[in-house]
C-alpha cells in the first residue's frame, strides 16, 4: 500500500553541547493511506515528540520527512500550515477551544477564513454534519463550559475533520476521559478510519491502542519494536489488548 507519510533517521536533540538530550534517535518509520498506528511506550520515550515532528509542528534536528512525497523540511513556514490545515487533522487531550464561542463556531473556526472553496453556508452545514454523526448536533449552541469533557473532545474531533485531513494525528485523546467516554471516543476514530482516514495515534493505554492496525513501542527515542494486529482483527478489543500487553512485557516496557 502506498505510504502518506515516511520518516527516516529523524534525529532531535534538545539541549546544547554537553547536555545534549536524543528524544529522538535515528528513528525511520512509514504510515500507509488508510493506516491506522498507534505509538505506546513510557513517559519521555519520545512519542509525542515523533508525532510533532511526523506532522511538521517541530523541526528536526536531522533526517527526513516526507508527507505524500513531500519532503517538509523543504518547505517554508507558509507551505508547512498549508498542509497542516487542509492535509493534517488533529486532536490533543486536551482540546482548545475559545471561551468566547459556542462549540459550533469552535468547530468551524479553523475554516472560517480559508474555506477551501465553501461558501460559509456550506462549512456550517458541513460542521452540522459531523456533529450529527458524533453525536452532538444539539449542543452547538453550548458555551464549551456547559459540555462534559467527552463532549468536548467530540467537537475537536468534528474541527480535525472540516478539510477532510488524509491523516489523522492523535495525542492522548482519551487521556483526560473516564472508560465510557473514551470508549465512545475510540469508536468514532476506528469508524473514521474505516472510512480511509489515516490515524497516527499516541496513548499509553492498551485497549485505545487495540484499536489500531499496527503499534509501534518506543524506548529512549527509539522504536524498539513493534505488533501487527490485523491478523487478530476478528478478536475482541480485551484480547487484541492482551496481546498488547504481552508484547509489551516481553520486551520491557
Amino acid at each position: 500500500m502506498e505510504n502518506i507519510l515516511t520518516g527516516k533517521d529523524i534525529m532531535k536533540i534538545f539541549g546544547e553541547k554537553g547536555e545534549e538530550i536524543k528524544a529522538l534517535d535515528k528513528v525511520s518509520v512509514s504510515i500507509s493511506k488508510g493506516e491506522f498506528v498507534a505509538v505506546m511506550g513510557a513517559s519521555g520515550g519520545g512519542k509525542s515528540t515523533l508525532l510533532f515532528a511526523l506532522s511538521g509542528m517541530d523541526d528536526i534536528t536531522s533526517g527526513s520527512v516526507k508527507f505524500d512525497e513531500v519532503e517538509l523540511s523543504g518547505l517554508n513556514e507558509k507551505q508547512l500550515a498549508d498542509i497542516r490545515r487542509t492535509k493534517m487533522g488533529f486532536v490533543f487531550q486536551q482540546p482548545t477551544m475559545l471561551k468566547n464561542l459556542n462549540l459550533l463556531d469552535n468547530i468551524i473556526l479553523p475554516v472560517a477564513q480559508n474555506r477551501a472553496g465553501m461558501s460559509p453556508a456550506q462549512v456550517k452545514h458541513k460542521a452540522r454534519m459531523l456533529m450529527e454523526k458524533t453525536g452532538i448536533n444539539q449542543l452547538g449552541n453550548r458555551d464549551i463550559t456547559e459540555v462534559s469533557g467527552g463532549q468536548l473532545q467530540r467537537a475537536g474531533i468534528c474541527r480535525a475533520l472540516m478539510t477532510s485531513p488524509e491523516i489523522l494525528f492523535a495525542d492522548e485523546p482519551t487521556g483526560a476521559l473516564n472508560s465510557k467516554a473514551s470508549e465512545e471516543i475510540m469508536d468514532l476514530l476506528s469508524g473514521i478510519n474505516n472510512e480511509g482516514t489515516a490515524i497516527l495515534l499516541v496513548t499509553h493505554d492498551v485497549k485505545v491502542a487495540a484499536r489500531a492496525s499496527r503499534v509501534l513501542f518506543m524506548k529512549d527515542g527509539k522504536i524498539i519494536s513493534e505488533i501487527q494486529l490485523d491478523k487478530f482483527k476478528s478478536h475482541s478489543i480485551g484480547i487484541r489488548a492482551d496481546k498488547i500487553l504481552a508484547h509489551a512485557q516481553q520486551i520491557g516496557i
